[in-house]
């Protein structure tokens, strides 16, 4: 009997054991899926992708040094280094920093136009930077890589021309072209963003008008179901006297409201100003500046 009992307490333990073995190994698996995946999206910071012409050297030197400058702004944050002057000497040697590149024909299948075969032809250049030197140069800069969690942006941007007055949504035919221009500047800036689908707009009769006047706590119920983190607010409106769209942008960080603007540009330009603000304020870079499609204009708050 005593035998017997031994035996079935030697089951249980090994039993028990095994399963906290088995909660170990998952955990461990757990642990290094995540941190592949940082790794992963740490890697994608220091890559960045232009449009070129063919593939020569002239070409692939400027897109590099396109590419610097989007990669500093994605990992610092930092959009206000768009444009800045002292990226100059950095851009003219930015294949120093380089470790990797790629081309995607855009024409991939279609017939050659011209007889060097490429000259004409647009790629997609990818380009990926070394870590160390891009952190180095954001430090002669006074910044820093923004490495710790970036919030999932809920973006909530209505489009006014003329009678047309809509909110971009996830799965609307009426906004493809600005769903796809938003993701692509989030994608160049670094951040992830979901936008709200048709469904949950019409559950809270939230339209384009609604928007302009809605509180954030209103918004609150649909960003959380798309897992939005942050609520950012949009609204372009076409002016045809700038033959552009006037922007205006809002968003709840830190205690208080940021609003800010900007004038006279495309909606791709102002998805990516909007987001890379939005950027500039979670890493702790500061506000945006207000500004129009030639000059720019004091801070807003």
């Amino acid at each position: 009997m005593a035998d017997r009992h031994r035996t079935r307490r030697h089951s249980h333990l090994t039993g028990r054991d095994a399963k906290r073995a088995i909660v170990r190994i998952f955990l461990a698996a757990l642990l290094t899926w995540c941190a592949g995946t940082m790794a992963a999206a740490g890697a994608d910071l220091y890559r960045a992708k232009v449009t070129v012409t063919g593939q020569g050297e002239a070409n692939r030197i400027f897109g590099f040094g396109a590419c610097l400058e989007d990669v500093l702004i994605k990992v610092s944050g930092a959009q206000k280094l768009g444009g800045d002057q002292r990226l100059a000497a950095y851009k003219s040697k930015a294949k120093d920093f380089v470790i990797g590149f790629s081309y995607r024909d855009q024409f991939f299948g279609k017939p050659i136009r011209d007889e060097q075969g490429t000259r004409d032809r647009p790629y997609d250049l990818t380009v990926e930077f070394e870590e160390s030197k891009i952190d180095d140069i954001l430090k002669t800069l006074g910044l820093k890589p923004w490495l710790s969690h970036r919030p999932r942006l809920a973006v909530f941007a209505a489009m006014e021309q003329g009678v047309r007055n809509y909110i971009v949504t996830a799965d609307g035919t009426q906004s493809d072209l600005q769903r796809d221009a938003l993701l692509a500047a989030a994608d160049k800036r670094g951040m992830d963003i979901v936008l709200p689908g048709t469904a949950a707009l019409a559950k809270s009769n939230m339209s384009g008008a609604e928007l302009r006047t809605a509180p954030f706590p209103a918004l609150a119920p649909i960003a959380a179901e798309q897992g939005g983190e942050v609520v950012l607010v949009g609204r372009l409106v076409w002016d045809d006297r700038d033959l552009g769209w006037a922007t205006q942008w809002q968003m709840d960080w830190g205690g208080r409201t940021h609003r800010w603007q900007i004038r006279g540009i495309t909606f791709d330009e102002a998805f990516r100003r909007g987001i890379g603000s939005a950027a500039q304020i979670l890493s702790g870079n500061g506000d945006p500046v207000a500004r129009s499609s030639s000059a720019a204009g004091s801070k807003l708050h």
